[in-house]
């Protein structure tokens, strides 16, 4: 299996500072998760590490905006201002701020626009970063549309709370949207999400459109971020509507529970009959993971990957959350080893 990797994704190196006594400095979404996965994989006879091809921004422009991508790339520089003697970002938040002052006034007003919440700091390197990440989707998904059956992208950041012109949840460019985005030439295709949150970004960028068939599992947001989306009655609106599907998850999902939902979720792929699939590979609904209340094993992380493959369709997988640096290499491991077989 080609394995698309770009040590790029190093730049984007978060110090978090300890607002109270006891509050923890680690940002969660750390280079440290690469780290391991490679090491899982370094392990695997399958894994073949390869860097991405330099694909330019057209792809990237054809799901979010010139001017969000405009502030990403300059976000940083603008903020020198506020940078403390530690040299961490502060992030001067502020909301409810409209498109036309975004666009042209100071960075306190674009952050209000363009941010969804303050787990999306922005370093020197965030935005050469972000680029590879899509990058690695990008290649992934041209893998699988030259007949390759299967294919990974280790995108870091990650990229499903990522709206055209908005980012959350420490996504910034949703690298799911754009795979999907750049296949959809050659056919349909279904993005199925298994992340612990819901992927309200990648959501909201198809939500009305009806050649691109949505579906997520996810803890039920009525008590996990994001909260303002994911709920089961969301499905799609205008020629879209019905091709959006979410499966709110219960606290405790175990292993058992998870696949009989996801057994729902693929027959509605299978009925949807893509030629590709992209698969948002969070795994941080790990039993281990510090965000999650499921519990999901390693074994339960093999038995998805094989319900998954056994759909027998062109699939590029791209990494999205998972924050248990000790167990993340090999849950990752267990999800894949199904399509190697």
């Amino acid at each position: 299996m080609k394995v698309f990797h770009s040590e790029t994704h190093q730049k984007h190196r978060i110090p978090m500072p300890r607002l109270a006594s006891g509050d923890s400095d680690a940002y969660l979404e750390s280079p440290e998760r690469v780290a391991t996965i490679l090491a899982a994989l370094k392990k695997t006879p399958w894994a073949e590490i390869t860097p991405p091809q330099d694909l330019g921004l057209e792809a990237i422009l054809a799901v979010h905006t010139p001017a969000y991508l405009d502030y990403l790339q300059n976000a940083f520089s603008l903020w020198k201002d506020h940078v403390n003697e530690d040299g961490q970002v502060s992030i001067p938040y502020r909301a409810g701020i409209d498109v036309v002052t975004a666009r042209s006034g100071s960075i306190p007003d674009q952050d209000g626009f363009f941010m969804t919440d303050l787990n999306v700091p922005i370093c020197a390197g965030t935005y050469e970063a972000t680029i590879s990440s899509a990058y690695c989707g990008l290649s992934a998904a041209r893998e699988v549309a030259s007949l390759s059956p299967t294919a990974l992208g280790l995108c870091r950041p990650p990229g499903h709370h990522a709206g055209r012109e908005i980012c959350g949840g420490f996504c910034y460019l949703n690298n799911a949207a754009i795979a999907a985005q750049w296949l959809v030439r050659f056919g349909k295709v279904a993005i199925l999400d298994i992340d612990y949150h819901a992927s309200n970004g990648t959501q909201s960028i198809f939500y009305d459109r009806p050649d691109v068939f949505t579906v997520s599992l996810h803890a039920d947001p009525a008590r996990a971020y994001p909260n303002f989306a994911g709920y089961a009655q969301e499905t799609g609106s205008g020629p879209g509507s019905g091709f959006h599907r979410n499966f709110p998850l219960p606290s405790g999902t175990d292993d058992d529970l998870y696949c009989q939902v996801l057994d729902q979720a693929l027959a509605l792929v299978d009925g949807f009959s893509p030629k590709f699939l992209v698969l948002s590979a969070g795994l941080d609904t790990s039993i281990h993971d510090p965000l999650s209340d499921l519990k999901i094993t390693r074994n339960g992380f093999f038995r998805i990957g094989q319900m998954i493959a056994d759909l027998n369709i062109r699939t590029a997988i791209l990494l999205e959350g998972g924050y248990n640096t000790d167990q993340l290499g090999n849950n990752l491991v267990a999800l894949l080893d199904p399509f190697t077989l």
